[in-house]
């Protein structure tokens, strides 16, 4: 059995950075990752002659964490292309097209969406994203579904419709009536305002070239050789307060310190001897994953630049509820056009039922009605697998359900022993994020230090 200063399960961003940061000051570090691979949610893959991202890829500018870490690494970044006009589906069910951030919709709702992110700005100001639950409108928040706030705020369905779209099925990845209001703020509040995670050409600025796992790449291959532990998932961690053990069907690797950087639904994956405290486990029986089928179509051609368009599609109405231009940087020569899309939550459930090929059918249709018959006829087309995936089954990542993050929140980082727990899912800045999986690895780093 081999001791070290700190044991790491996980090789997603938050636990590398650990990693890199321990081995930096001197001490003994060990990761330990079930999948074959380094990464977590971010990955990158050529699939039949395409590179696609299939996790997390989007750098924004208020995510100074992970401008930092691209900038210590030499990772380079391209901006997202937006030239052009954007396309609406309304509730009417008629396409337009609009240039900037406003939707083309009547003027009320118009006026009721602009209210609306004032309000939701003036929430998530009020609130440090560490701390949710000590916002001074938490336990009432925290009491009623987004969808319902929403409903005491506003008379107009579309502007409802439009605003629970930013934050349920783009964000959170959940319906809005499932979980509260105190969440939503938290969302906002963790990219610095609501008015961000509306702004398209903010939220999604830039691509890092070459792919986003480049970072953890790059992380892993400043370890020496032989700290990154590949196909190793921990069944069990034995611990006191001098230290734990953590062990996997290959061996057991004592560490003074052992740190869970996964999503606190794997958390529970892992048998505790002795167990943990009864909060602890409660708490993660009321975090859950979203559901998003993330959705990669490639054409001969970018053609919809063509017609003047930038890409970005929104409905709150559609079954693709947003996509975007995401053609990979110019490089090689390179003349394909991708596009990627999004179907999340009871949009998912109902084309996960659906034949991979009536599936398909029905997402090319919806795309076609932003972008025109052209888009029936990719040469590519894939979807991410992160709702099957065995180490992720959801995506973008976790949040409570309604009532639980002012119950449960306060435990979220809070150590057991020797052990702490870290992971973008319980982020403040950057929530959700590599941002933020990025400050939680340097606060833990810190703390050890």
């Amino acid at each position: 059995m081999t001791d070290f200063d700190v044991v790491v399960v996980g090789a997603g961003v938050t636990g590398l950075t650990i990693a890199n940061r321990l081995h930096a000051a001197g001490r003994s570090v060990l990761v330990l990752e079930a999948r074959d691979r380094v990464g977590g949610r971010l990955l990158t893959e050529d699939i039949e002659g395409v590179r696609l991202e299939v996790g997390g890829q989007w750098v924004s500018p208020d995510q100074t964490a992970l401008l930092a870490l691209l900038d210590e690494l030499g990772l380079e970044m391209y901006s997202r292309y937006r030239a052009g006009e954007s396309v609406y589906i309304g509730a009417d069910g008629v396409r337009r097209t609009f240039e900037g951030e406003q939707f083309p919709v009547p003027a009320h709702t118009e006026s009721e969406m602009e209210r609306l992110t004032k309000e939701l700005d003036r929430l998530a100001g009020q609130m440090d994203p560490l701390s949710p639950w000590e916002h001074p409108d938490a336990d009432e928040l925290d009491r009623i579904s987004f969808a319902t706030w929403l409903a005491q705020q506003t008379e107009d369905a579309e502007a409802r419709d439009n605003i629970g779209l930013y934050i349920g099925p783009a964000m959170l990845t959940k319906p809005a009536h499932s979980f509260s209001a105190l969440s939503a703020v938290l969302m906002a509040a963790s990219a610095g305002g609501f008015s961000h995670l509306v702004d398209a050409d903010f939220i999604l600025d830039r691509r890092v070239v070459g792919g986003l796992q480049r970072v953890p790449l790059a992380l892993a291959a400043r370890l020496p050789e032989g700290t990154v532990h590949l196909s190793e998932a921990v069944t069990r961690i034995e611990w006191d307060e001098a230290g734990g053990t953590v062990f996997t069907e290959r061996a057991g690797y004592s560490g003074r310190k052992i740190v869970m950087a996964v999503p606190p639904t794997l958390v529970s994956r892992v048998r505790y001897v002795p167990a943990l405290p009864p909060v602890q486990a409660q708490m993660r029986q009321h975090i859950s994953f979203g559901l998003v089928v993330k959705l990669h179509i490639t054409y001969d051609t970018p053609f919809w630049r063509e017609r003047g368009l930038s890409g970005t599609a929104f409905s709150p109405y559609a079954l693709v509820h947003e996509a975007y231009d995401n053609t990979n940087e110019d490089i090689d020569g390179e003349t394909r056009g991708t596009l990627v899309g999004f179907v999340s939550d009871v949009k998912a459930d109902r084309i996960l039922a659906l034949t991979p090929e009536d599936r398909r059918r029905a997402v090319l249709e919806s795309l076609a009605a932003y972008y025109g018959p052209q888009a029936l006829t990719p040469v590519h087309y894939y979807e991410s697998p992160w709702m099957a995936d065995e180490w992720t089954v959801g995506a973008f990542g976790t949040s409570f359900d309604i009532g639980s993050l002012t119950r449960y929140g306060p435990h979220l980082r809070q150590e057991v022993g020797p052990l702490s727990f870290a992971s973008s899912d319980i982020a403040g800045l950057g929530f959700q994020h590599v941002d933020g999986a990025i400050r939680m690895g340097e606060a833990i780093a810190s703390r050890y230090l």
